[in-house]
């Protein structure tokens, strides 16, 4: 079977107990193992509160695995030395990075074959002394990827980011031809890993009624629609661009596939309000399988057992899927 390794986030947050959780409702599965990769004591004391009764037994020797879901394997890191519940620490963002770097070094060995991430907080890695944007960047500069994505999977919907953590008014001239033909590449590639057959792309507008004809904005005549056509001539089945305001709803009318989108919240609105408790972030262009929840450290709720782990469970199962040859 294949080996899933699971980071448990920002100790501080929600990520110890939402894993512990979505390890002890998918024991037994025969599509895979779980290595967790965090501190062994936040774990024990994440089973605690969720009351998830299963074996941890701490392995040394990252070459020796026992094929089986009788005790749950895990990569101790000696980090933090102590929880903080419910606040971003430097501490905590030190720990959460070295969760990170382990599993790395695990899948790009080949022991494990794919990483679930539970969150981490951004302000919680910058305190430090890291400055990524979040964890999809982190993971991209550590495995000296420069052609990755975004995806979010919910429901019948997905998508996919041209832009991913940047304000607002940065979109329009992020937005060019050469990257929106690299996303469209990268929506066909997702569309591969899911084994969808004769895959249905489509593009979303930046402006309102897709600039309707250039009245509201020409981004779509002199950058997306060209960007399209171009990988129209490649092979691509890719259509658009279409108005934010509805391509969602075809999409969610399985219409099409996948949903390029033009910056974060275009895509992720829609997609939460159909998906938010089940929603799962597939980074796409990594040497390896990475998928999380679609949430954050949840630090109102944490350390309190209350912590819904459908998400986790979600993520976990999309990239057992997806390990699957």
């Amino acid at each position: 079977m294949k080996i899933l390794g699971i980071t448990i986030g920002d100790p501080n947050g929600i990520g110890p107990e939402v894993v512990v959780k979505a390890i002890f409702s998918l024991k037994g599965s025969k599509k895979f193992i779980p290595v967790i990769i965090g501190n062994k004591s936040v774990i024990t004391k994440a089973q605690q509160i969720s009351k998830t009764p299963f074996k941890i037994r701490c392995v040394d020797n990252i070459d020796v695995y026992h094929k089986d879901w009788e005790s749950i394997q895990l990569i101790h890191i000696n980090k933090p030395d102590k929880i903080i519940k419910g606040i971003a620490t430097k501490e905590s963002g030190f720990a959460s990075v070295q969760y990170i770097k382990k599993a790395i070094e695990l899948a790009k060995t080949g022991i494990i074959h794919g990483i679930v991430t539970a969150p981490i907080c951004k302000e919680a890695i910058n305190k430090s002394g890291f400055h990524w944007e979040g964890h999809t960047e982190m993971l991209a500069e550590l495995t000296m990827s420069s052609n990755y994505a975004m995806v979010f999977k919910g429901g019948p919907l997905m998508i996919i980011l041209a832009t991913i953590h940047k304000p607002l008014k940065a979109v329009p001239n992020l937005i060019t031809k050469q990257v929106l033909i690299k996303v469209i590449k990268l929506a066909k590639k997702t569309c591969d890993m899911f084994r969808i057959k004769k895959p249905k792309i489509a593009v979303a507008g930046l402006n309102p009624h897709a600039g309707e004809n250039g009245l509201f904005g020409d981004e779509e005549i002199n950058i997306i629609k060209p960007a399209i056509l171009t990988c129209r001539h490649e092979g691509i089945n890719v259509s658009g661009p279409y108005p934010p305001d509805t391509v969602f709803h075809m999409a969610y009318k399985r219409k099409f596939d996948i949903v390029v989108c033009m910056y974060h919240d275009q895509g992720l609105i829609p997609l939460k309000m159909i998906a938010f408790d089940k929603g799962v972030n597939i980074t796409v262009g990594l040497p390896f399988i990475r998928t999380s929840p679609d949430h954050g450290t949840a630090y109102d709720i944490a350390w309190k057992g209350i912590a819904n782990p459908s998400s986790m469970i979600e993520a976990i199962k999309t990239a057992s899927r997806l390990i699957i040859k």
